[in-house]
């Protein structure tokens, strides 16, 4: 008796990159490891099956904003056989980022936010750069996010930025719940029915949580991953805990199929099979 198959079909698939933090000379160690992470993530994103369809690199491309720094990243992902669509984060610089990544669009006012279609499912970048850490989004940028969501009210939307409108738990990398920009972007989004998921960096570790009703993934970084360290700390008394670790690289895949969005949390590297699919189909 023959086993009955389920109808194949293609599903859409989207790989999400962040906190790349490539460098330059001046930080060998980093400029090495950081750069040998990336490798390791753009590897097993090819080697997915499906292969995704795009790639979205959301922020902290760079650690310095320096030009040199977007010259390494360009030849870092010249290997890359996938669309990619860049987005800006807290230590990248708008200038020098406009000036490696011209074809990367920025609306009327020169941020690097734009709109684009993946299959059936719109991908709107936002920017969340507003200085050194935190996020940002002044009311311009959230008038231009407003318009943007009007123009395809019926349209399934996914929303992508750097910084996590939500708290990962973790105190020292946590803005207020409260802070001006994140009810700014929640005025904006609440209610918004299309919108059916957002998806973040920033934190260098996966993590969720739910934002003026929408789904929030947060993606582990290319680079070295946060610690999971919950405990409160006070940041004017140094207490030698570890911030940040040498755990794998990762990245996230988006799965979009029949109206509905899966999100899933990846490492990166060459793993050994522990099972492998042998049933006859005699």
């Amino acid at each position: 008796m023959g086993i009955a198959l389920k109808e194949l079909r293609r599903v859409l698939t989207i790989a999400q990159i962040t906190d790349l933090h490539i460098t330059n000379a001046s930080q060998a160690k980093d400029r090495d490891r950081n750069a040998a992470r990336l490798h390791a993530v753009l590897k097993s994103i090819h080697a997915m099956k499906p292969r995704p369809a795009a790639i979205l690199a959301t922020g902290d491309l760079v650690d310095l904003g320096q030009s040199d720094e977007y010259e390494e990243l360009k030849l870092a992902m010249a290997v890359c056989d996938i669309p990619i669509f860049y987005g800006i984060g807290n230590h990248d610089g708008r200038p020098n980022f406009r000036a490696a990544l011209p074809t990367t669009p920025v609306d009327e006012n020169g941020f690097i936010q734009y709109a684009f279609m993946l299959g059936d499912l719109r991908v709107v970048m936002c920017d969340t750069l507003e200085g050194k850490d935190d996020g940002g989004f002044c009311e311009t940028r959230a008038a231009w996010l407003e318009r943007t969501l009007a123009e395809a009210p019926g349209t399934p939307t996914l929303l992508a930025l750097h910084h996590p409108p939500i708290a990962s738990g973790i105190p020292w990398m946590d803005e207020a719940a409260d802070a001006p920009w994140k009810m700014r972007l929640a005025n904006v989004i609440r209610g918004q029915q299309q919108i059916k998921g957002i998806i973040c960096g920033h934190v260098h570790r996966a993590f969720s949580g739910v934002f003026a009703g929408h789904l929030v993934q947060a993606s582990p970084a290319t680079s070295i991953q946060l610690t999971l360290d919950l405990s409160p700390i006070d940041l004017r008394v140094p207490d030698h805990r570890e911030l940040l670790t040498e755990q794998p690289p990762g990245f996230a895949l988006l799965v979009w199929d029949k109206g509905e969005l899966v999100m899933h949390s990846c490492m990166a590297g060459d793993f050994p099979a522990a099972v492998t699919y042998e049933t006859s189909f005699i």
